[in-house]
């Protein structure tokens, strides 16, 4: 199946609604030049969904975010983008490898500031926000790491965000994947499971968009 995302859709209506949506800095559009000829290329969040993310934070006054799972660094740079002068994205991955790729285009844009990087375990690094009495103070979470601690990046985002504030996931559809149910693979199996939860979870109210790779935003109650 092709990438759902708008960077490898082949979809002319997926064309024509991101070349008359999105409003890329030049960093933005450099760093996702940079990022699309990396091997894994795919992990790039797409551009349509950081944009809608970045239009959230704004929605809702956001100045606190969480960035679970950050690769080169696009959606913090998205999120910083979209947040008051004394903002806080909290990018949270295992390596700082291509985040470094990144941050020379934080700089371009003027939000490098604005981006803190913790290196490590995200489960061990939420876990830490709640140890520090952190409860309730973040705006905006967006979920876009592993499969396999999916479940347990939910639980300590509830923690961590405050009511009326949002927990955004990506890759909700898999690229197709979640609807052939001989597709045993970890992450799909992760990814159904969320979608299950997600949709009986009344601690939240729920949308499930099928916008690039699948995009699910859980309104905290």
């Amino acid at each position: 199946m092709a990438n759902l995302k708008s960077y490898g859709s082949e979809d002319p209506l997926v064309r024509y609604t991101v070349d008359h949506s999105l409003r890329l800095t030049e960093g933005q559009k450099k760093l996702m030049a940079l990022t699309l000829t990396l091997p894994r290329y795919v992990m790039l969040g797409a551009p349509e969904v950081l944009q809608l993310n970045a239009n959230l934070i704004r929605s809702i006054g956001g100045r606190k975010v969480l960035d679970v799972g950050v690769y080169t660094g696009a959606s913090a740079l998205s999120a910083a983008l979209a947040l008051p002068q004394d903002g806080e994205v909290h990018a949270l991955d295992i390596t700082e490898e291509n985040i470094n790729l990144g941050r020379p285009f934080w700089q371009e844009d003027g939000v490098a500031d604005k981006i803190h990087v913790h290196i490590g375990l995200a489960t061990d690094t939420l876990q830490r926000f709640i140890a520090e009495g952190q409860t309730g103070t973040f705006d905006f979470a967006f979920i876009d790491a592993d499969k396999a601690n999916i479940d347990r990046y939910y639980e300590q985002c509830l923690v961590l965000v405050r009511p009326g504030g949002i927990i955004a996931f990506d890759n909700t559809v898999l690229n197709g994947r979640v609807l052939n149910l001989d597709d045993q693979k970890p992450d799909a199996v992760a990814i159904r499971r969320i979608n299950e939860k997600l949709r009986d979870d009344e601690r939240i109210h729920l949308s499930f968009l099928k916008v690039g790779d699948g995009l699910s935003l859980c309104f905290v109650k």
